[in-house]
């Protein structure tokens, strides 16, 4: 059975930092797109940041460019969410996904995407 683990989140003052992890159990995704996306109490899913199978390619949510950088260790088959300057607004869950279709580009709809862990909560105190 595959399943995504996501770990890092936690409880950080407004400013702080926070590195989020996600490794799948079951199966590799080193040849499959990666995402992140978060959700708020009372909130859709949003996307967050998304990074092609190679590393080569990064897309993010306008809100969290400049503070938030997605990156991958295929050989550690992890993907990564380091998160600066963190604001009260960024509290969420936040969830890892991946991306089966080998589409060209990175994808931003939940809907895109096939498998999903079961989150990490971050919350930002201000």
């Amino acid at each position: 059975q595959v399943q995504l683990v996501e770990s890092g989140g936690g409880l950080v003052q407004a400013g702080g930092s926070l590195r989020l992890s996600c490794a799948p159990s079951g199966r590799t995704f080193r040849s499959y797109d990666m995402g992140w996306f978060r959700q708020a109490p009372g909130k859709e899913r949003e996307f967050v940041a998304a990074i092609s199978w190679s590393g080569g390619s990064t897309y993010y949510l306008d809100s969290v460019k400049g503070r938030f950088t997605i990156s991958r260790d295929n050989a550690k088959n992890t993907v990564y969410l380091q998160m600066n300057s963190l604001k009260p607004e960024d509290t969420a869950v936040y969830y890892c996904a991946v991306d089966l279709s080998r589409k060209t580009a990175l994808l931003r709809s939940p809907d895109e995407y096939d498998y999903w862990g079961q989150g990490t909560q971050v919350t930002v105190s201000s």
